[in-house]
């Protein structure tokens, strides 16, 4: 593995091909925006994050300074979750979860806005 991957970099995926490098795991779809003056369930609503998980060769990244802190996410996906479906979903499932738990408590709020070029 080449030293700019590490384990916890945020990285921004260019282009994916299936070929077997690395895992990764991100937001596909992110939180819209809320204000005070929405009721909860709107707010539930808007807080939701899509997740996805994809194997992607390590050319088609780009790594960035910015680290993220999941030590929980690196048990849910494996080599062995692109075996089965249902194997999949359940992984973005938990990933989903892990990833709204992490917004709504307000934490690195930067990595649940996109990016604009």
């Amino acid at each position: 593995m080449v030293k700019v991957y590490k384990p916890g970099k945020v990285a921004i995926v260019l282009q994916d091909r299936p070929y077997p490098h690395a895992i990764v795991a991100g937001i596909e779809r992110y939180p819209r925006k809320v204000t005070r003056r929405m009721g909860q369930k709107k707010l539930a609503t808007r807080s939701k994050v899509k997740p996805f998980i994809k194997v992607i060769n390590y050319s088609h990244l780009f790594p960035t300074r910015y680290q993220l802190e999941l030590e929980s996410l690196k048990g849910l996906v494996s080599a062995e979750t692109f075996k089965e479906p249902s194997q999949r979903e359940d992984s973005k499932k938990a990933i989903k979860k892990q990833l709204e738990e992490r917004y709504t408590a307000g934490k690195n709020r930067w990595f649940f806005t996109a990016l604009r070029f």
